[in-house]
C-alpha cells in the first residue's frame, strides 16, 4: 500500500509539472536510475509511475531511449453528454448502420472512418503465407480436420501466454477460440443474458454492438463514458446498487470510438464492483495490443476475483482479419459457453488456427506489435494535425491512447448524418456519431480512422470533409 501511494504521489507531481509547463512536450523524463536517486525510491515504484502516466497518455516510451512527455492534442476534448435511459435500439440507428456497411462494398470509394486496416502496411502477410504453405505441405490433414470447441490447443496455449502481458493468468483450458471477437461477444451475451434483460453499455459505444443486442432482444442503459478515463464508475455503481443491470459490456483498454484507456485504479474498482454485485462484465479488448506504450495495460480481468469477467479478444486488428480468429476467457461461465459455441458454429478452421499459433510461437509478434504501435501513433498524430488545421473553428477531438480511431465533435448544431451523406455523394465514406448510441445521440460527432496507408488521396479526402463540415 505504501509503494502504491508513493507512486501515485509521483504521478500527481509529474502531472502537475506538465500542466504548468515545467515539463514540456518532447522533454525526456528522468531515467529510472536518476529518478530512483532523486526520490529515494525503488525502480519498481518509478516504473509503476511511468506506466500509469503512459496509460493516461501523458508520456510515451521510446525504445532504448526512455520516457518522454507526450505532446497533447491541439484541440480540446469533446463535451460528452451525461444522459442515460432504458430503451430498445432505435430502428433509425440500425438502418443507418446497414447503409454504412453496404457502402463498404462499393468500389472506388475512399474510406475515412472504418477501423478495418487494409494492405500489407499493417499485416505480416508474407510470413503468414509461408507458414500456411508449410503446414499445408507437411500436415495436409489440417485442411480437413475440425477444430471442435474449445479450439486449437496450440493457439489457446499461445493466447494464455499472451494474456500475461495484460496481467491475466490463464491456462489453455480457460480459453475458447471463436470466429472473431464478434462471435465471442455474441456467445458471451447469450450465455449470461436472456431475452428482455438489460445491458449496461458505454456511451458512445462500438456501433456493431447495437444490431447484436437488438437481435438478442436485450435492452440497453447508456452509461456516460469519458474521453480519457472511460466508463463512469459512479454511474455504474448506482445502477448496480439499484439492481437495474443483468450484464455490462465495456472496452476499458483503447476504447472504440474514443481511444480512452481506463486508469489502473479504475479497472480495479470496476472488477470489485462486478464481483460484489455478481453482475457479469464482458470485457471487449480487440484494440488492446495497439496501445501506444511499450507495455499493454492490465485488463480488468487481471483483478477478477470470482470469474465474473468474460475477457474477449482477437487477432483481426493486428495479424489477419480474413482468418476471423478470436477468443474468449469466460471465467465461471466456461462450461455453458463452450456448449453454446458447439451448438452455434460447431468448430473453427483448424488450419488457420494452427497457422496463427505457429506465428505466435516464433516470437515475431512482439516485434510486429512494436512496429504497428509506432505506425499508428505516427498516423494518429498526422490525423489530429489535419483536424486541428482544417476543420471548422470550435471542433473538438479525443487524444487516443492507442489504435486507429479518432472521435471528432463538430461545433454548434452540425449534423454528421448530413455530412456523411454529402461525403458519400463525393465517394467518401464516413461513420456519423449517431450510430454509436442506441438513441442516436452524438449527431454532431463522427469517427475518423487512420488505419489506411497515408496518401495524397487520403489527405485530400480529409480536407474535403473539413470543407463540407463547415457547410453543414
Amino acid at each position: 500500500m505504501a509503494q502504491e501511494s508513493l507512486y501515485m504521489r509521483l504521478v500527481g507531481e509529474w502531472t502537475t509539472m506538465m500542466q504548468r509547463g515545467v515539463l514540456q512536450p518532447g522533454q525526456k523524463m528522468p531515467s529510472v536510475r536518476k529518478a530512483c536517486e532523486q526520490y529515494q525510491v525503488s525502480p519498481a515504484t518509478i516504473l509503476s509511475a511511468y506506466r500509469l502516466l503512459e496509460e493516461r497518455g501523458l508520456v510515451e516510451a521510446r525504445p532504448q531511449s526512455g520516457f518522454y512527455v507526450r505532446a497533447q492534442t491541439r484541440l480540446p476534448l469533446p463535451h460528452m453528454r451525461r444522459q442515460s435511459g432504458t430503451v430498445a435500439t432505435g430502428d433509425e440507428v440500425l438502418d443507418n448502420i446497414e447503409l454504412v456497411l453496404a457502402a463498404q462494398q462499393q468500389p472506388g470509394y475512399l474510406d475515412l472512418s472504418m477501423a478495418s486496416p487494409r494492405g500489407s502496411d499493417f499485416y505480416p502477410t508474407n510470413r503468414l503465407k509461408s507458414i500456411l504453405g508449410k503446414l499445408t505441405r507437411e500436415q495436409p490433414e489440417l485442411a480437413t480436420d475440425y477444430s471442435y470447441p474449445p479450439g486449437s490447443l496450440a493457439l489457446r496455449e499461445q493466447v494464455a501466454r499472451r494474456a500475461l502481458a495484460w496481467g491475466v493468468a490463464l491456462t489453455a483450458d480457460d480459453i475458447v477460440t471463436t470466429n472473431g471477437c464478434t462471435e465471442a461477444l455474441q456467445l458471451a451475451l447469450r450465455t449470461v443474458c436472456k431475452h428482455g434483460d438489460t445491458i449496461g453499455l458505454e456511451s458512445p459505444t462500438y456501433f456493431l454492438l447495437l444490431p447484436l443486442l437488438k437481435s438478442l432482444g436485450l435492452k440497453v442503459i447508456e452509461i456516460p463514458t469519458h474521453p480519457t478515463t472511460g466508463l463512469s464508475l459512479d454511474a455504474l455503481e448506482l445502477l448496480l446498487s439499484e439492481g437495474r443491470l443483468n450484464a455490462i459490456v465495456a472496452m476499458p483498454t483503447v476504447h472504440n470510438p474514443l481511444g480512452a484507456t481506463m486508469p489502473l485504479e479504475n479497472k480495479k474498482r470496476l472488477a470489485a464492483l462486478v464481483n460484489e454485485h455478481k453482475v457479469p462484465l464482458i470485457e471487449d479488448c480487440p484494440h488492446a495490443d495497439l496501445f501506444y506504450g511499450q507495455l499493454t495495460p492490465d485488463a480488468v480481468k487481471a483483478f477478477d476475483r470470482d470469474g465474473y469477467v468474460l475477457l474477449c479478444g482477437s487477432f483481426n486488428k493486428t495479424l489477419a482479419p480474413g482468418f476471423r480468429t478470436g477468443w474468449i476467457a469466460p471465467g465461471r461461465y466456461r462450461r455453458e459457453l463452450t456448449r453454446l459455441k458447439f451448438a452455434s458454429s460447431l468448430s473453427q478452421p483448424r488450419l488457420l488456427e494452427e497457422t496463427l499459433a505457429s506465428y505466435l510461437q516464433d516470437g515475431a509478434y512482439d516485434q510486429h506489435l512494436r512496429f504497428l504501435r509506432r505506425h499508428y501513433q505516427s498516423q494518429m498524430s498526422r490525423l489530429q494535425d489535419v483536424v486541428a488545421n482544417y476543420f471548422p473553428p470550435g471542433t473538438r477531438a479525443t487524444s487516443p491512447t492507442g489504435g486507429c480511431v479518432l472521435w471528432v465533435e463538430l461545433p454548434g448544431d452540425a449534423d454528421s448524418l448530413a455530412l456523411s451523406r454529402a461525403a458519400y455523394a463525393e465517394k467518401m465514406l464516413l461513420v456519423p456519431g449517431a450510430l454509436y448510441s442506441p438513441r442516436g445521440r452524438y449527431r454532431n460527432c463522427l469517427r475518423l480512422s487512420c488505419c489506411y496507408p497515408w496518401s495524397d488521396a487520403y489527405q485530400r479526402g480529409l480536407q474535403r470533409v473539413a470543407e463540407l463540415a463547415a457547410m453543414t
